[in-house]
């Protein structure tokens, strides 16, 4: 069962029953090395096994991990695929994800932000943990815990300074109460996270963009998927040239290389209409550097080769059979 904002406390985005089958396939969507999955879930079983039989005078686990990465290399969707793994690691339906949305806590009021995180750490999440195992996500959290010492009094709302030790607060009185309970965060500016917090963090870990062979993997995924539905564009990883293809897209993180097979089908308005058109060979003059580079913004347009944007062409080198 999936409960929607408009039912929920305050700051809290979504609330997921666990197992949940959507969350297992973005887990498997994410392609990273086997090893940091790996550790990723080894750390979130550490925490509801062993954190809650040895004293934090030995072990002082707070029960939070962070993820940290560029935009786009799937920290959210594995931290929600995490949720997942974990509960089905115990074979449990007692889990449950919280979601919180950070933007929700602010205020213009003085004092009311701090106020917000204090209540929903201390009341909606302690509640959630004191009826069952549970994983809350904090995406953006330098939102929550900004680092105050890169903060001016001046040019910042005091609220934002108290907001981080309401967050610090909160965390250290949790991990004494509630063994069960483990945060997930995630951060695309891991420079702008206190380092208070980071120093909190049981697992810090990077997900990096994509190499060679992940690039190549999410291409094939991503075709294969849209072949469910269009089936001559499952004949494209068997191309000729689908190699340059690959070679063009290495740079870019995952979501930028599957917004770039999006917008192959864009490319002519019968593909767009009919996209087992896309694998027509006459789509392949229109594949050009120029042309791609136009597809993609300054940033993922990073590390993308002067050759093969003859590029997702392949996209059109096949003719539809």
């Amino acid at each position: 069962m999936t409960s929607m904002a408009g039912e929920l406390a305050k700051g809290v985005n979504r609330l997921v029953n666990l197992p949940n089958q959507d969350l297992s396939d973005l887990w498997d969507s994410i392609v990273l090395d086997q090893a940091l999955k790996d550790q990723l879930l080894g750390q979130a079983i550490v925490n509801f096994t062993v954190r809650g039989l040895v004293p934090r005078s030995v072990l002082p686990l707070h029960g939070t991990i962070l993820l940290v990465g560029e935009p786009g290399t799937g920290k959210s969707s594995l931290a929600r695929g995490l949720a997942h793994k974990t509960a089905e690691a115990f074979d449990s339906s007692d889990f449950r994800l919280l979601e919180i949305d950070p933007h929700a806590l602010g205020s213009s009021m003085m004092g009311r932000t701090q106020k917000a995180v204090s209540d929903l750490f201390s009341q909606t999440i302690a509640e959630s943990a004191m009826s069952g195992p549970t994983i809350v996500l904090l995406d953006e959290v330098e939102t929550l815990a900004a680092d105050r010492s890169k903060l001016s009094l001046q040019a910042n709302p005091i609220d934002v300074h108290r907001a981080t030790d309401a967050v610090l607060v909160q965390l250290d009185l949790l991990a004494e109460s509630h063994k069960n309970l483990l945060f997930v965060a995630t951060s695309n500016f891991p420079q702008a996270v206190d380092s208070a917090f980071i120093s909190r963090c049981d697992l810090v870990l990077n997900i990096p963009p994509p190499n060679k062979n992940a690039c190549k993997q999410i291409l094939v995924e991503c075709l294969h998927g849209l072949a469910n539905t269009f089936k001559s564009i499952g004949k494209i990883p068997n191309a000729s040239g689908f190699e340059s293809v690959v070679d063009a897209v290495q740079g870019l993180d995952g979501r930028a290389i599957r917004k770039v097979v999006a917008s192959a089908l864009a490319l002519r308005r019968e593909v767009a209409a009919d996209s087992n058109m896309a694998a027509h060979a006459s789509e392949f003059p229109r594949w050009t550097p120029g042309y791609v580079k136009r597809l993609l913004s300054p940033r993922q347009s990073r590390g993308i080769s002067r050759y093969g944007l003859n590029l997702v062409n392949s996209y059109s080198y096949h003719r539809s059979g």
